[in-house]
């Protein structure tokens, strides 16, 4: 089960003015499950991403890359489940083009208007005409307030739906962010395997709004990993319908940028608190670095052993694990004798290995927690980073061993 993560309440889902949802059953990998989500913007909102860095990207990733590239004023997209449309070639290519020129008939735009999402198994071919035969019912759905039955749509290995709604005054105005995201296998910074869409009634600049998502996701979705895998479709959104009033400029600019960051980052943490078969949640704080380059270096390695992952699954505090994982993160001048690691509160190693006053018990103690922390203290510089991650259980196996049946 997830850990230390429930489902969201509809009702503190607020609608984002500017922006409806709909859902369909169109049955593109099972029957009777919400699998095709339309979200139509009103006109002027402007819309930016980032996108996976996976050289295998997904067809619908290249196709919304070409669409926000045009600049024609996005008014729509459309996102589908049970199906990657991934590793598919020019078959992929024309599918996708042909789910965003359906759709924009439906709703009176141009196809370069409309961006498309898929998420599923790879290398597939997508089937257009149960996502074209869905559409309607989507359209027929739409709402404001829909985010919480949105947020389901865009499941896929997921246990519990992720969604969160923040609010901020801005120039005498109150502004909002509501934002959801999928994800819980292949995650990996850079980005994970996750689609997430984050929507605010402020006007934003598309230059600005660009720069603004790049930055949220390189303190939220770039920090987080599952197992190591970067995925060929995710893609993280944020949309600005301005229809609240405030306009962001420089002034304003820092407080906008961190409810959207607050928005991205427990979006982010949700989806490894629900990573395929996690039972623990570990934030992994590196301090004292010389630069965040090193810093994250040494959390990755620690995040990214099975050793250490595992260690946590049996919570065996066989600590050594991750004193490796420090030693081969590639920082080649570290100097392991000033170098601290605790557990929480209890300080495990110093002066080059074991600290004089560990105990064995107090380990135990902070593995059995669901939550836990591990701090590395460098004392080399002033730099610090924050990554977060989960253990590797039993479970883990059993549904990436299952995955396609």
């Amino acid at each position: 089960m997830p850990v230390n993560l429930s489902t969201p309440v509809a009702a503190q889902l607020l609608p984002v003015a500017g922006v409806s949802l709909g859902i369909a059953e169109a049955g593109i990998k099972y029957p009777d499950r919400k699998d095709l989500l339309v979200i139509r913007l009103d006109e002027g909102t402007t819309v930016a991403g980032v996108f996976t860095t996976n050289r295998f990207c997904a067809a619908p990733v290249t196709l919304a890359r070409e669409h926000l590239a045009a600049s024609k004023g996005i008014r729509a997209l459309v996102v589908n489940t049970g199906n990657a449309n991934a590793g598919t070639g020019e078959q992929g290519m024309n599918a996708a083009r042909t789910t965003c020129a359906e759709l924009a008939k439906l709703l009176g735009c141009a196809p370069e208007q409309v961006l498309p999402y898929s998420t599923g198994v790879i290398m597939e071919p997508l089937p257009v005409g149960k996502i074209v035969a869905g559409m309607p019912h989507a359209i027929a759905d739409l709402k404001a307030d829909n985010w919480f039955d949105a947020a389901h749509a865009i499941m896929t290995t997921d246990i519990v739906a992720k969604a969160v709604s923040r609010q901020v005054q801005i120039g005498g105005k109150t502004v909002t962010v509501t934002g959801m995201s999928k994800g819980s296998g292949m995650i990996h910074p850079n980005m994970a395997t996750m689609l997430g869409y984050i929507a605010t009634d402020a006007a934003i600049p598309q230059p600005l709004l660009q720069q603004m998502v790049s930055e949220a996701a390189n303190r939220s979705f770039n920090c987080i990993t599952v197992d190591g895998d970067t995925s060929t479709n995710d893609a993280l959104m944020l949309i600005a319908t301005g229809r609240s009033g405030a306009v962001i400029d420089a002034a304003s600019r820092v407080a906008m940028q961190a409810v959207i960051t607050e928005v991205a980052t427990l979006l982010a943490q949700a989806i490894v608190r629900d990573g395929e078969g996690a039972t623990k949640f570990i934030t992994i704080q590196v301090e004292g670095g010389k630069d965040e380059t090193e810093c994250k270096m040494i959390g990755y390695a620690i995040a990214h052993s099975p050793l250490v992952k595992t260690a946590f699954f049996a919570s065996d505090p066989n600590l050594g694990r991750i004193l490796a994982a420090i030693g081969y993160a590639g920082v080649t001048d570290l100097d392991v004798d000033v170098l601290k690691l605790y557990l929480d509160d209890v300080l495990v190693a110093e002066s080059g290995g074991r600290a004089a006053s560990y105990r064995e018990e107090d380990g135990q103690r902070v593995m059995q927690q669901n939550d836990i922390t591990v701090r590395v203290v460098l004392n080399r510089g002033a730099v610090n980073a924050t990554l977060w991650t989960c253990d590797f259980s039993y479970d883990y196996v059993k549904i990436n061993a299952s995955y396609r049946s």
